[in-house]
């Protein structure tokens, strides 16, 4: 199997995506922001590591929480090479489980985006995990 077919089955995995389970819905950008030449995804993270982690991050995007989950929005493709650790929810799309997500952080720049990588960083030291990625490369079988 290919490593691309290999990401993409983890990704509809990690996100629900073909299980046809009640369907889950997307994230909407305020209209100022809804210009996303990288495309969106979403990392989701327990609420009460939100405030925390929006205070430490020098450049948070968009924010939104939805009871029990906070989601931040990141470039499409952020979960590529990138194993986000428990309880890192990872959503392709910015599709998310949530029922009535609200929008508790706007960005002060033109992207909705928070950078992937020190996001990434900070979930693996508040899970304890040391951060693990690969190039994308696989030897041949």
């Amino acid at each position: 199997m290919s490593h691309r077919l290999a990401d993409r089955l983890t990704r509809m995995r990690r996100t629900g995506a073909g299980s046809g389970a009640g369907g889950p819905s997307r994230l909407l950008l305020p209209p100022a922001l809804d210009h996303t030449p990288l495309g969106c995804d979403a990392v989701g993270l327990p609420a009460h590591y939100g405030q925390r982690l929006l205070d430490q991050l020098s450049r948070p995007g968009c924010v939104f929480a939805d009871g029990d989950l906070w989601w931040w929005i990141v470039p499409s493709g952020s979960d590529l090479g990138l194993p986000w650790p428990d309880p890192a929810r990872y959503a392709a799309e910015a599709r998310v489980p949530a029922s009535r997500p609200r929008l508790v952080h706007t960005p002060q720049g033109p992207a909705p985006y928070t950078p992937p990588i020190p996001l990434y960083l900070m979930v693996c030291r508040l899970a304890g995990t040391a951060p693990a990625w690969s190039d994308g490369l696989t030897a041949p079988a």
